[in-house]
């Protein structure tokens, strides 16, 4: 197989994960690969820490398709909620809510907790992106993008608790909630962009760019 028609499959069935990680390996030559490809091929069921969620779901998928896959898990923490939902986060409130409905669990809970704007509402997008490759191999890093909750939902864009969510990034406040900041600008300062970012090596050593 030449450089060119390298394949990496993407271990995810999220939609929004998908965007992002096709443009953060935009640059690569590689065929990436969706997980709807591989009928019969179900993710595991997610415990309670990053890394071997993100390990178990890229191995899974690597075993399974003898290719190389990419798989993450990812998680917002808040400091009000002792660092909850962190690994959580999907499942929080419980099943049958959607995207806006864990946003509303989310402000309802701090709510009861009676925090105030400041450091109450402090928290941090968190992600471990793993490699893993057919043979057993597996390559963990991990990103994290600080930031704090606002008062409620703004901006149409992005996924899951974006429209929530305020970034720090290079000693300031952006001023507008993750679902308001540019495809290119998320893709830069982002949890999943920096821990990516930290993967880039051991990518281009396999997959040279030449």
């Amino acid at each position: 197989m030449t450089p060119a028609r390298a394949e990496l499959v993407l271990a995810s069935g999220n939609a929004g994960k998908h965007r992002e990680f096709r443009a953060l390996l935009a640059a690569l030559p590689l065929r990436l690969r969706s997980l709807k490809e591989f009928p019969g091929i179900s993710l595991p069921e997610e415990g309670a820490g990053y890394a071997s969620n993100a390990a178990a779901k890229a191995l899974g998928v690597a075993s399974a398709t003898g290719l190389p896959a990419l798989a993450d898990d990812s998680g917002l923490e808040v400091d009000a909620l002792g660092g909850s939902p962190g690994p959580f986060s999907a499942r929080f409130g419980g099943p049958g809510l959607d995207d806006a409905g864990r946003v509303d669990h989310l402000l309802a809970e701090l709510g009861r907790r009676a925090t105030e704007t400041g450091s109450g509402r402090s928290a941090r997008f968190v992600c471990v992106a793993a490699l893993a490759f057919a043979d057993g191999r597996v390559v963990l890093k991990r990103g994290e993008c600080p930031g704090r909750i606002l008062e409620g939902p703004s901006g149409g864009g992005g996924f899951g608790y974006d429209p929530v969510f305020e970034p720090r990034s290079g000693g300031g406040w952006w001023g507008c909630s993750m679902a308001e900041v540019s495809e290119a600008e998320k893709n830069r300062i982002s949890h999943r962009a920096r821990a990516v970012a930290a993967l880039l090596p051991t990518l281009r050593s396999r997959w040279s760019e030449g």
